[in-house]
C-alpha cells in the first residue's frame, strides 16, 4: 500500500491509520509489537480499561486484520503488521503530527514568527509518526552503514529515546554509546529504555542541544562512528554554528571513522518522492522556518568542514537521503 490509487486503498490507509492511533494512545502498541500471543484481558491491564471494552477494540483489531486469532482468548498481530504501522505514520505525521498548521494556514502566511509562537505541536505526536515512518524508510539504511562500519563507539546527535542506538548496541556487544538530546524527556525515556534492553551499561545519555558540541565535543570524542537523524536541519539557519558542529565531529572521529546524517532535501522532483517531497518540504519552510539544503549543498558542507569523502545515498522516505562522509 505504498501509494495510493484507489478510493478502497484510502479508505483502508484512513481505517488502520485511525485503529493504530487508537492502539498507541491505549499504550498497548508495545505489548502487540512484541508479536507473542496476548489476550484482551493482558491488554486491558496495560491499557487501564475494563476488560469487556478492550475485547470490544480487540474485536475491531481482528476485523480489519491487524490482529489473528492465535488460541481460544490468544491473538497476535497479523504478518504485515509492521508494514501497516510504516504505512500509518505518513498520514499520522501528514495529518496528526502537523495538526497546528494544517488548521491554521491563514496565520502562517500573515505573521509566520507569531503564528509559530502561538500553535505549535505535539513533540509526542511528532515522535510517534517519525518512528512510525522510520521503521522502514529510513532506519534501515543508517543501521546497515553503521554496522558495515564496526564501530566501537557511536554517538547519536538527536537520539530521542535512542531507539535506533539501543538497537545498534544489541547488535554489537562490544560497542559503547552515547545518545544527544536536548529532551529531558527523551533522555529520561532512553536511559530507561537501555536498562530494560540489556545495554544500560554500554550507553551514555547525555542532555544537550546538538549546538552545544560546536563549543564542546566531548560526547562525541572518539566516536568511530556519529549519527544525526533528521535534527542537522534545524541548525542550517545557525549558519556558523551548524559548520563548527561538523568540523568539531571531524575532528572528534577516530582515524577513519564515518558521519552518517539522514536528513532531506527540498521539493524532491522524482515521481515516487514529489508529493510527500512537497508536503514536507513546505511545512518546514512555511511553518518551521527551516530552509532545507540541496543535495550539493549538503557535500559541501562536509568537504569545508574538512571530510575527505562524503557521497549521498537515497532513502526510501521521500526526500530523505543519508549522507556519509568519512575522515
Amino acid at each position: 500500500m505504498s501509494r495510493v490509487s484507489s478510493p478502497e486503498t484510502a479508505a483502508d490507509l484512513a481505517a488502520v491509520a485511525a485503529l493504530l492511533e487508537m492502539a498507541d494512545r491505549l499504550n498497548i502498541l508495545p505489548l502487540l509489537e512484541r508479536g507473542e500471543p496476548v489476550t484482551a484481558a493482558e491488554l486491558a491491564v496495560a491499557a487501564e480499561v475494563p476488560e469487556e471494552g478492550m475485547s470490544g477494540f480487540v474485536s475491531a483489531l481482528v476485523a480489519a486484520a491487524l490482529l489473528v486469532p492465535a488460541g481460544v482468548k490468544d491473538f497476535r498481530i497479523a504478518d504485515d503488521f509492521a508494514d501497516r504501522i510504516h504505512e500509518s505514520g505518513y498520514l499520522t505525521w501528514s495529518l496528526r503530527a502537523n495538526q497546528p498548521y494544517l488548521q491554521n494556514p491563514a496565520a502562517f502566511l500573515r505573521d509566520p514568527a507569531g503564528a509559530a509562537e502561538q500553535f505549535q505541536r505535539n513533540g509526542r505526536e511528532v515522535a510517534v509518526s517519525s518512528r512510525w515512518i522510520g521503521s522502514q524508510s529510513f532506519y534501515p539504511a543508517a543501521t546497515e552503514t553503521i554496522l558495515d562500519a564496526r564501530p566501537q563507539r557511536i554517538a547519536d546527535l538527536g537520539a530521542g529515546a535512542a531507539g535506533l542506538l539501543i538497537d545498534l548496541l544489541g547488535r554489537l556487544p562490544e560497542c559503547t554509546g552515547v545518545a544527544l538530546d536536548m529532551s529531558a524527556g527523551a533522555c529520561q525515556e532512553a536511559a530507561r529504555a537501555a536498562l530494560a534492553a540489556g545495554v544500560g551499561d554500554r550507553l551514555d545519555v547525555v542532555e544537550r542541544p546538538i549546538q552545544s558540541i560546536a563549543d564542546d565535543p566531548t560526547p562525541v570524542a572518539g566516536a568511530d562512528v556519529i549519527h544525526a537523524g533528521f535534527v542537522f536541519h534545524d541548525i542550517v539557519k545557525e549558519g556558523d554554528v551548524f559548520d563548527r558542529v561538523l568540523r568539531q565531529c571531524r575532528e572528534a572521529l577516530r582515524p577513519g571513522g564515518i558521519m552518517a546524517i539522514t536528513d532531506a532535501v527540498p521539493f524532491a522532483a522524482a515521481e515516487r518522492e514529489r508529493r510527500f517531497s512537497a508536503l514536507f518540504s513546505y511545512l518546514h519552510a512555511g511553518f518551521m522556518d527551516v530552509a532545507l539544503p540541496p543535495e550539493e549543498d549538503w557535500l559541501d558542507r562536509f568537504r569545508q568542514a574538512g571530510f575527505d569523502q562524503a557521497r549521498c545515498v537515497p532513502h526510501r522516505f521521500p526526500g530523505g537521503r543519508l549522507f556519509i562522509a568519512a575522515k
